[in-house]
């Protein structure tokens, strides 16, 4: 597939078609196209952690833990944030009144995203429970698990208050999963 100069009318601006052009991949004997051509799809190291369709319960204890600390972290800023607006007095300098948005976001986004990492963790720990024990993976699992951690999460207040807790817990997660498999069926991905 070497392209050969011609001799004839070899002038200045045809000098890019009189180039040899060189082909790196001429002596492995695959063709270009297909030589980077990688699975699309996620390759496994044993044959049953590709029966398995679902994540470890280390993988989803850090998941659950980060996302829960994450999305507090990010809300609790938010609420600092309007805090700190809402804080400022007429007469401050602007450097005041960013330092006071900084510490009421810093304040509220620490303390609602440790709260959420704390939820999360508990839920990933009683849900990879679940699956433990039943030998399966179902919804069941998730909303036990929703029920535990929001009694787990509320125990120091009062039994009262971990029952309320429990079915907010739930009831959330009930519909966290049911929203979840409406979606995976109706939107195609």
């Amino acid at each position: 597939m070497s392209y050969q100069p011609s001799p004839s009318n070899h002038d200045g601006n045809d000098d890019h078609r009189n180039r040899r052009l060189y082909n790196p991949y001429q002596d492995l004997k695959v063709p270009a196209q297909t030589l980077y051509k990688l699975p699309t799809s996620p390759e496994y190291l044993f044959q049953e952690e590709s029966i398995a369709q679902r994540r470890s319960w280390s993988e989803n204890l850090t998941y659950y833990t980060g996302i829960g600390y994450l999305g507090g972290a990010v809300l609790g800023a938010g609420k600092g944030l309007v805090e700190g607006v809402k804080a400022s007095e007429a007469g401050d300098t602007m450097k005041l009144r960013v330092n006071r948005i900084l510490n009421a976001s810093g304040h509220s986004g620490r303390q609602i995203g440790n709260r959420a990492g704390v939820i999360g963790l508990l839920y990933a720990g009683l849900e990879s429970g679940m699956v433990h024990i039943r030998d399966t993976d179902d919804i069941i699992n998730s909303v036990v698990a929703g029920l535990g951690t929001g009694a787990l999460y509320k125990a120091a207040a009062g039994p009262r208050s971990a029952a309320v807790a429990g079915a907010i817990g739930g009831i959330t997660v009930g519909l966290a999963v049911t929203g979840k498999q409406v979606l995976k069926r109706y939107v195609p991905i």
